[in-house]
């Protein structure tokens, strides 16, 4: 049993063409041989999606994961060298569930002194109680596996990933930059829709259409102010020409010009659209109509669902398991430290780049998905009768792969949750610095 563990999840190494990709590489190795050269009774634990296995199309079986060690030499033979220190333990996650059915993967790993636990949870002992460790694709109804170690029993994710993300690595050469790479960083799946329309906006469109499409977007709500205030002057609560044929914006002169044709462009659309949205909506309530009707329901982890099916589960298990004062599980990109009574359920993020969706500073414009990382760890250590959970970022420089136009109008992302750098077990029930308690949230939803 080791004196202390270090949990990170969700790095993703692996995946056809760019998405082979590592862009914390630098920072992955650094983190590794700080905990080499800290050595110590000290085991490392990914819990879950180390590997982006699903993400390579064109191989299969064990081939998939010679495919990452063959694109990420350095960081194996820092996994090999931090290794002969301390314990380094890998638990399957959705992506790299590969591990879970082909027993050699164990083997092969073993020579780089990972030891794979082929298992969907695990535990372990930290003081006189217990940790839990899962990835947590169970509790997502898109990506748990129907049955455990069955490489041929898959779930819906991973047929979006091969034929989606996975497409995206082999043609994203094609796009206007690297943007299209990016996808495996689009959570949940309902955003990739608006995602991609943003990028084919900002980046893919000829810059002579937008040049014509902006300008009308900005000028809609103009628009809507102009059709108001001509309704209210036929009414008559309005002076004739206070909108219409002012002779203060007709003092402008060919800007006069260009707004009024902007203007008429703009209720032309508008007119067009009105008259498209009825039989639209009439379709749309006919298919959803249908789609119950056949007992057909969206599953995973939707929009604005959160981390709850997730907090649930970990409720159920804090509830038949007394001794278990920490759950961890990753899988939903999002780090965080929750408080559940007298113990804690700690989310271990993601390496990956996050895409954060921001509105911009017109309202008419397509909202803009803002990048950054948030490379994170916890410990978990025992401190005489006390269990102490420390959480800590590494630094890293912000990408700056948003185009200029996106920097100028995109608002600033919200800040991230704050979690506690450090939180404390007392053997009484006391908690030190929790961030925030379970049952607040689950109403707060």
């Amino acid at each position: 049993m080791a004196r202390e563990y270090v949990f990170i999840s969700d790095l993703h190494m692996g995946g056809d063409e760019q998405l082979s990709a590592l862009e914390f590489e630098a920072e992955l190795l650094s983190f590794l041989a700080d905990l080499e050269e800290r050595g110590g009774d000290v085991e490392l634990v990914i819990n879950g999606d180390a590997f982006g296995l699903w993400e390579y199309a064109e191989v299969t079986g064990s081939e998939r994961l010679e495919r990452v060690i063959e694109d990420h030499p350095r960081v194996f033979e820092q996994f090999r060298e931090t290794g002969e220190v301390i314990d380094i333990t890998l638990i399957p996650g959705n992506h790299d569930y590969d591990l879970a059915c082909y027993p050699e993967h164990a083997d092969r790993l073993a020579e780089y002194n990972l030891s794979l636990e082929p298992e969907i949870a695990i535990t372990r002992e930290v003081g006189d109680a217990r940790i839990w460790i899962e990835h947590g694709q169970q509790h997502d109804s898109s990506n748990r596996m129907p049955d455990w170690g069955n490489p041929d029993a898959l779930p819906v994710g991973y047929f979006v990933v091969q034929r989606i993300v996975a497409a995206a690595g082999r043609f994203s050469g094609r796009a206007k930059g690297d943007w299209l790479r990016d996808i495996q960083s689009v959570a949940p799946m309902e955003e990739i829709p608006r995602w991609l329309f943003s990028n084919y906006f900002y980046r893919e469109m000829s810059p002579y259409l937008r040049a014509i499409v902006v300008p009308l977007l900005l000028f809609f709500n103009i628009t809507l102010l102009y059709l108001f205030g001509t309704v209210l002057e036929m009414m008559g609560i309005l002076p004739a020409h206070f909108f219409t044929d002012n002779p203060i914006v007709r003092a402008l002169g060919i800007a006069d010009v260009v707004l009024e044709v902007l203007i008429a462009i703009n209720l032309v659309a508008m007119f067009v659209l009105l008259v498209c949205a009825i039989p639209l909506w009439l379709f749309r309530r006919d298919l959803h109509h249908t789609v119950e009707r056949f007992g057909i329901v969206l599953s995973g982890v939707r929009v604005g669902q959160g981390d709850e099916p997730f907090l649930r589960a970990a409720r159920e298990v804090l509830e038949s398991n007394p001794d278990v004062a920490v759950y961890v599980y990753g899988h939903t990109h999002r780090a965080s430290l929750t408080q559940w009574g007298d113990r804690l359920i700690i989310n271990t993020g993601t390496w990956l780049k996050k895409l954060q969706r921001v509105e911009t500073r017109f309202s008419r414009l397509p909202g803009i998905y803002s990048p950054s990382f948030r490379l994170n760890y916890y410990r978990i250590y025992a401190e005489g009768d006390r269990i102490v959970v420390e959480y800590e970022e590494i630094e890293t420089d912000e990408p700056v792969d948003l185009t200029r136009f996106q920097r100028l109008i995109a608002r600033r992302p919200p800040s991230p949750e704050q979690i506690p750098e450090r939180t404390v077990i007392d053997p009484d029930g006391a908690l030190e610095a929790p961030s925030r308690d379970a049952a607040d949230s689950e109403e707060t939803r």
